[in-house]
């Protein structure tokens, strides 16, 4: 706990503060650091450098408040939680409420006293107060990541584990066992251990012709994933990624299915632990498309799914982050990817969502120089133009439509000349004069217009008499991350430019 010093009350003072020092950090008990080197656990959520308490040294202050300053229990929170806050403190995994009595002459947080309930019912092999019990502490974990970190810190994954092993065999009690254990897994990948690896893996593999218990076990997966790059490792030399692209193709009439495992596979790509300096991101996502046929399973999944845009954007964002070699990118057009990209963007254009998801895939893919004008050929470049104007109050769809034409123009005079024509400088420089403060639009706007001016001078005029010099000479004075891009455009315009020395040598030395 956390070594607290309160202040002498002065008559009629309001609560007083609780000092937290910084220098002897503020830890968790049984030696962890909250969220601190735990990565995969809370750290993402945690602001670097942030003060952190122990659930003891809040539910104290609480009991203090109540006893000392005679609050009722809501107040003695509120103030409480005031006082830390006040002090920098982090209480993203402290759950704000007062302890209910609990039978063992103590309190105890709801969270825990239900998981002691279920503890009782495993260890006693009741099943039906098992089920019910499981049914509770899911809703209660599923309430806050507070209550999950809780029931964490107190052995929730060894009971609900067990839970899962006693109700083997029971198709219903599976199926609530392993809802608990997805939802106590959420934002606490640290938790799953080798055993329970092994258990989803071999469930999968069993169940696999029963939709439900299938999306029971990848949600799991799922969340077991996140931020974790060992468990995902260790998943995919288990044999996961085929079970997921099995479980689109046996279940390709459910939606649920479908969405979970695309996304489920999508996370097998992310490289998003922070402990971990390489991840193996790049040769899962080779694994998935060469030997799990992955392109051709997710583009065949979503011709079932013509109209649920929420599918069709889930599939589209996990083809994107697929495109990872060229000619992964080829076999995205010749599946018929593009089409489905093309006709989700136009079916779509008002779900912001969905929008998003397309443009970044068109991105990803036209990374590929033939297919490039496969995407302009399909009068794509209209679409996003419509796209950014249509959302023009929305920084990312800007940043993202930029982008995808940043890229469409790349080495392309004659893609160049069909952006040119379907208004998309135009559309680029509307998108900076909507969001100067957002540094990735006004990026990307730079990165187009030069783009298409580089190969194509004559397009220099018509740019500038848009507003051009003055949208990127303001990119520049404003973002220090736009100096290079403004900088090349504007020399690309056939602007002045007071080019900033970026390195100078000794003299008699090559300087830039």
């Amino acid at each position: 706990g956390a070594s607290c010093a309160r202040r002498p009350r002065r008559a009629g003072a309001v609560s007083p503060l609780l000092f937290v020092r910084r220098e002897e950090p503020v830890t968790e008990r049984r030696g962890t650091e909250v969220g601190g080197g735990q990565g995969g656990s809370l750290s993402h959520l945690r602001k670097m450098g942030s003060k952190q308490i122990a659930q003891e040294t809040f539910d104290d202050a609480v009991q203090e408040n109540i006893t000392e300053f005679e609050m009722d229990p809501e107040e003695a929170v509120r103030e409480a939680v005031q006082q830390f806050e006040s002090q920098g403190v982090d209480l993203s995994n402290i759950v704000k409420a007062v302890r209910q009595p609990a039978s063992e002459n103590g309190q105890k947080h709801q969270i825990l006293l239900t998981l002691d309930s279920l503890g009782r019912a495993v260890a006693d092999s009741d099943l039906a107060e098992m089920a019910e019990q499981l049914v509770v502490f899911t809703d209660q974990c599923k309430e806050q990541l507070a209550f999950r970190y809780l029931a964490g810190q107190n052995g929730a994954y060894s009971v609900v584990f067990s839970a899962c092993q006693l109700a083997s065999g029971d198709r219903n009690l599976m199926l609530k066992a392993f809802s608990t254990l997805s939802a106590v897994l959420d934002g606490q990948p640290d938790l799953l251990d080798s055993a329970g690896q092994v258990l989803l893996l071999q469930t999968l593999q069993e169940y696999r012709e029963d939709a439900e218990m299938t999306l029971a076990g990848i949600r799991c997966i799922r969340h077991a994933c996140l931020k974790h790059e060992q468990n995902r490792q260790d998943f995919v030399k288990g044999g996961v990624l085929p079970l997921l692209t099995g479980a689109i193709v046996q279940h390709g009439d459910s939606a649920d299915v479908v969405r979970t495992a695309s996304s489920t596979l999508r996370v097998m790509t992310f490289d998003d632990d922070i402990r971990v300096p390489f991840g193996h991101a790049h040769d899962h996502a080779k694994m998935i498309v060469l030997e799990n046929d992955g392109l051709r399973v997710l583009i065949e999944a979503a011709k079932a799914f013509t109209d649920n845009s929420s599918v069709l954007s889930e599939l589209c964002a996990t083809l994107s982050r697929l495109s990872v070699r060229n000619e992964f990118c080829q076999e995205i057009v010749d599946l018929g990817g593009l089409n489905f990209m093309v006709s989700l963007l136009a079916d779509s254009i008002d779900h912001p969502d969905v929008v998003k998801q397309v443009l970044s895939a068109i991105r990803a893919v036209a990374g590929n120089d033939d297919v490039k004008d496969a995407i302009v050929n399909a009068g794509t470049t209209d679409l996003i133009v419509l796209a950014i104007s249509h959302h023009l109050a929305n920084p990312q769809i800007c940043e993202q439509g930029c982008a995808a034409l940043c890229m469409l123009a790349l080495r392309k005079p004659e893609n160049c000349n069909v952006i040119m024509e379907g208004g998309g400088a135009l559309a680029a420089l509307q998108a900076m004069k909507a969001h100067p403060r957002e540094v990735a639009v006004q990026k990307q706007a730079c990165m187009l217009i030069r783009n298409l001016v580089s190969r194509s001078r004559d397009f220099s005029q018509p740019i500038l008499e848009m507003g051009a010099e003055n949208l990127i000479t303001e990119a520049r004075a404003t973002h220090k991350d736009c100096d290079d891009v403004a900088k090349a455009a504007l020399r690309d315009l056939g602007c002045k430019v007071e080019l900033r020395e970026l390195w100078t040598g000794q003299k008699g030395s090559l300087a830039q």
